[in-house]
């Protein structure tokens, strides 16, 4: 999802010398993914009154104004800074654009279940073992997205979110654990006992179905 780190860290250093076309072309290159992440994590209901590109814009005109001070003090990699940024302008949008009074501040804060992200959906399906799928049956292929995407709306916050950030952001277990603020074997077994949660669930899901038919 995000761009390979090596040209960005070139970028990053021109871009400390003064090389103004260094910062244009730093910034462009981020673009899609940021567009990418703000589709996926803002709400579709808030996405009705806010443009998702002039959210894209304000995370980088934002990036842009505190580039020099990230270049003095890289803390972390720029696309987890960027993406930093991006989820303050997404929770700002959800507390302006309250989808409903009854949920709470917390729960605004772009914890946002991806939809259509089928390529991203039937690789997790294929992790979870799923016997089925064939890479020939395009209708199989949508149904069993749309299965893993609604199994993972009914984990809890942190496996939803551990879920997502390896799954759809495609993440690491070390960046996911700076994120989090957790070493990186922290974030691997976190992300194994989610996907053991979101693995069970299915099987229960199947189960009852069966049963259903039965």
């Amino acid at each position: 999802m995000w761009p390979e780190q090596q040209p960005t860290e070139e970028l990053l250093a021109q871009a400390k010398v003064g090389d103004d076309s260094a910062v244009n072309q730093l910034m462009d290159r981020h673009r899609n993914s940021l567009r990418q992440l703000i589709r996926m994590r803002l709400d579709a209901r808030i996405q009705k009154r806010v443009d998702v590109s002039d959210v894209v814009q304000d995370v980088l005109v934002e990036a842009n104004r505190r580039l020099e001070t990230y270049i003095g003090n890289p803390i972390m990699p720029f696309h987890l800074w960027l993406r930093q940024i991006a989820k303050d302008r997404i929770i700002d949008a959800h507390r302006r654009h309250r989808v409903s009074a009854k949920r709470s501040v917390d729960r605004e804060q772009g914890m946002v279940i991806p939809r259509g992200h089928d390529h991203s959906s039937i690789q997790l399906a294929s992790l979870l073992g799923d016997g089925g799928l064939t890479p020939a049956a395009a209708a199989l292929q949508k149904e069993m997205a749309a299965k893993v995407e609604a199994a993972i709306s009914l984990l809890d916050n942190k496996d939803c979110e551990i879920i997502t950030m390896r799954h759809y952001e495609h993440l690491t277990n070390q960046e996911i654990g700076s994120i989090l603020g957790l070493t990186e074997p922290a974030a691997s077994m976190r992300y194994l006992r989610a996907i053991k949660r979101l693995k069970a669930m299915m099987q229960a899901d199947e189960t009852a179905s069966g049963d259903a038919v039965g």
